[in-house]
């Protein structure tokens, strides 16, 4: 990289910053940081431990996005302090340090704004993820085996804890439906993007005549969410029925009617729950999915009239396909939303589904 192409990347990169020093607010964040940590200073601080939670959880989000910039910033000084040297004397282990320290720098910058896309009101929250096999029977249930391995291999990537709600098997093999809670910060602001229909091509292993099957598989994505939210549930509108677990995942099996189904009757919605040996853990479980999806619906209601009202032909919902998967006559995997495709089935399959994630998040902006 020659040093004219060093400096172009570093204009760049230094109106980035300029950008996000103009959106971020730091002096307001500092207030508010300061605020915050006088609380916590409190001797009566831990009195309330839900609230003390809360205080402490926003104190670590500002601090993280405010010392994450300051960072940015210094190392951009330090970046150009660097190029003005090397305008001066030639260095070529300096100049081959500062080419590698800009490639880093470059993916962090990325890193930190798609963080900043993340600002929906529950984007930070755990994510409950849901797969449902469509028609087309052990091809279908396959499938979702085939995408739950994905997600769980996604959410290590990331850090995240997943954890088995609800597991129901597949007649002969895969699964009949899957409740995953995938644990971790900006969980359901990253999976976000997963929900909708994800279609796959390909040779069945089930076809002793080697023919080529379409299969699909819903996914259904909504934020846990916590107690105090203010989502109306009436008693009146539920119907409760409780069953005998069937293990989840290869956890245990109930010798009691511990598992639950929830059904909400205004909306048809249906959660289930048996990863708890308790009924009432169950229910609870239950009840913040519950909250979940109808907060999900009312979202979902929101954006159509927003749509309606712009004039836009938009699919929202859970028909919409998002995703092909092909692996049969030729290697792709295309996101329909954004156009991004990879040739690399594999990699995905594994789990790396950061450039779609990150396309979708970007093409929300605006």
């Amino acid at each position: 990289m020659e040093l004219a192409e060093i400096r172009s990347s570093l204009e760049t990169t230094a109106q980035q910053i300029k950008d996000f020093r103009g959106s971020l607010d730091l002096e307001n964040m500092e207030v508010r940081i300061a605020e915050l940590e006088d609380q916590m200073l409190d001797p009566d601080f831990w009195n309330d431990q839900q609230a003390a939670q809360k205080v402490i959880n926003e104190s670590n989000e500002l601090k993280e996005v405010y010392n994450s910039f300051q960072s940015l910033a210094k190392q951009q000084e330090d970046m150009e302090i660097s190029l003005e040297l090397l305008k001066e004397e030639t260095d070529i282990d300096m100049q081959q340090e500062l080419e590698e320290e800009l490639i880093q720098y470059k993916q962090d910058i990325a890193n930190f704004e798609l963080k900043l896309m993340l600002n929906d009101p529950y984007d930070k929250n755990n994510a409950i993820l849901e797969l449902h096999p469509g028609a087309g029977g052990t091809e279908s249930q396959d499938w979702g085996s085939m995408l739950l391995r994905m997600y769980q291999r996604f959410a290590e990537k990331k850090g995240f804890k997943v954890e088995t709600i609800d597991y129901q098997a597949g007649d002969e093999a895969g699964i009949k439906s899957v409740t995953l809670l995938i644990k971790g910060h900006n969980a359901y602001g990253y999976l976000k993007a997963e929900k909708g229909v994800h279609r796959l091509v390909r040779i069945s292993p089930f076809d002793s005549s080697g023919r080529r099957h379409t299969s699909f598989v819903s996914i259904d994505v909504m934020p846990e969410l916590d107690d105090d939210i203010e989502i109306e549930v009436r008693p009146d509108d539920l119907k409760i029925d409780t069953y005998r677990s069937t293990g989840a995942g290869g956890q245990h099996i109930n010798t009691t009617d511990s598992a639950v189904r929830m059904t909400h009757i205004p909306t048809g919605i249906v959660v289930t729950c048996q990863s708890e040996r308790s009924q009432i853990k169950n229910r609870e479980k239950a009840m913040k999915m519950l909250k979940g999806k109808l907060y999900q619906k009312e979202q979902e209601e929101k954006e159509q009239e927003l749509a309606e009202i712009r004039g836009e032909q938009k699919e929202i919902g859970w028909g919409s396909q998002i995703r092909s998967y092909v692996f049969h006559p030729y290697s792709m995997v295309k996101d329909h939303r954004t156009g991004i495709e990879t040739g690399n089935t594999q990699a995905v399959m594994d789990g790396d589904l950061d450039e779609f994630v990150n396309g979708y998040l970007r093409s929300r902006i605006g």
